[in-house]
């Protein structure tokens, strides 16, 4: 329970809540030479500990509902975009171009998954957009890994050198890093308390319910985040420019209980502006300040919208020689060490899910909640804001392994559920954030990308 205190503590819950929580544990669930298991649950315990919490103040509870954390549901949820099928076919996860290269000197990493992606790191590399996996691997295999790491970034690509844990310690970003709180929150004006409806204790509870969440987030932690508020009644509003389509699968596994629609921020500010003046939260996963031109910082948001919620998440965090860097869970694996740490004498590893993503997306979710709570007594515009890579640190540095013990894990079967959704048969995994009375699953099913209109319902 110790980490789960931890994760709690950086949200600025009350300590004595942490005793309405009682964890399944699996040893077997989600193996690693890290303490992946412990991290994930800590994340998804915090979570599901801060939705208690507000449906408790929603529904003018004598106590927080009790939570249940199992590793089982965790362990699924965290492979949520592995164990997806769509009609009985299997999802497509990483492109060819996105994997580990060998250089002249170690190892590089690449992600290429989208289009953009894809056409600047073979630009950067002077190679057509048609080049073949054995033509970037014999370029790659003359260079060093830090010059391709150079090229790439500066193209606008996504290249990350592999660095021992020793070496990342060492990083100027690195310890940027460990200057910061797992989850930063600061408070963004003097708003009054926010009221919110009050919640039937007989009916599901859904603290989230009435409130207008604002999704601008791609891949993966943000869109775990929203789809986690949606799980908890919150009406969901992804935005996506239409020239940057989600991957289907993607958007399949992370687009659950929302609405997806799209919007050029340049030409369509008048909507966007509508949007804002009736939103409570805004969830933002682009590169720190990438938005901020379009009038999208958080102290600009609150400005115009007194008493928001703004949450933000990144890969690198918005400071350090590495903040305006685009980064994924893969590229802060490979930098911070984490593939060195789950690797070979022979090949650099990975953890067993996309943990950093994942964990970070319960957090964010939960900084939310407890934002929202906070507000409830006290008002004010709040900000949230998680990085990936600070995240990392708290795996590799700061969780103590505990011994294995516990129930078996025997795989992902008991938390997989199957919907029907206009994008097919869907096979996915149930939600992982579990209280009394609280909901046992979406009420929509995702829709095809951008297929709804720019406004709240």
């Amino acid at each position: 329970m110790t980490d789960i205190a931890f994760a709690w503590t950086a949200l600025g819950g009350d300590p004595a809540l942490v005793s309405r929580v009682t964890t399944v544990e699996r040893p077997d669930a989600l193996p690693g030479r890290l303490p992946v298991r412990q991290l994930a649950r800590a994340c998804v315990g915090a979570c599901a500990l801060a939705a208690a919490e507000l449906a408790a103040r929603r529904a003018d509870l004598a106590e927080v509902p009790g939570v249940r954390v199992d590793d089982g549901a965790v362990a699924a949820a965290f492979h949520s975009e592995r164990l997806l099928t769509v009609d009985g076919r299997a999802p497509v996860s990483f492109a060819p171009l996105s994997r580990f290269w060998r250089t002249a000197d170690g190892w590089v990493r690449t992600h290429a998954n989208y289009p953009h992606h894809r056409a600047r790191l073979l630009g950067s590399l002077g190679l057509p957009g048609d080049a073949s996996v054995e033509a970037v691997a014999g370029l790659l295999a003359e260079r060093s890994a830090l010059d391709v790491e150079g090229t790439v970034q500066g193209a606008g690509g996504l290249a990350v050198a592999l660095r021992t844990p020793e070496e990342w310690a060492a990083h100027e970003q690195s310890a940027a890093l460990a200057a910061r709180p797992l989850v930063e929150r600061e408070r963004l004006d003097t708003a009054p308390a926010r009221v919110l409806p009050p919640l039937d204790p007989a009916a599901p509870l859904l603290p989230a319910a009435g409130l207008r969440v604002l999704d601008l987030t791609r891949v993966l932690a943000g869109p775990v985040a929203t789809r986690t508020l949606a799980l908890l009644g919150a009406d969901v509003l992804r935005v996506d420019a239409p020239w940057l389509p989600e991957l289907p699968d993607q958007h399949a596994d992370t687009g659950v209980g929302k609405r997806s629609a799209t919007l050029d921020l340049g030409t369509g500010r008048d909507t966007f502006e509508e949007l804002l003046a009736s939103a409570d939260v805004v969830v933002t996963g682009y590169r720190p300040g990438a938005l901020d031109r379009f009038g999208l910082s958080p102290e600009a948001l609150a400005a115009r919208r007194p008493g928001l919620v703004v949450a933000q998440v990144s890969a690198w965090g918005a400071y350090g020689p590495w903040g305006a860097r685009r980064g994924f869970d893969s590229l802060v694996q490979v930098a911070t060490g984490i593939a060195v740490t789950e690797g070979s004498a022979e090949r650099p590893g990975a953890l067993p899910a996309q943990a950093l993503d994942h964990g970070t997306g319960y957090l964010l979710a939960a900084g939310v909640l407890r934002a929202l709570t906070e507000q409830s007594y006290d008002g004010g515009g709040r900000c949230v804001r998680l990085a990936l890579a600070r995240t990392a640190r708290r795996l590799t540095d700061e969780i103590r392994p505990s011994p294995a013990a516990g129930a078996p894990y025997e795989g992902p079967e008991p938390w997989l559920g199957e919907t029907d959704s206009p994008l097919g048969r869907l096979r996915h995994a149930l939600p992982p954030v579990a209280f009394e009375g609280g909901p046992a699953g979406w009420t929509r099913p995702p829709v095809p990308w951008g297929t709804d209109p720019a406004r709240w319902r």
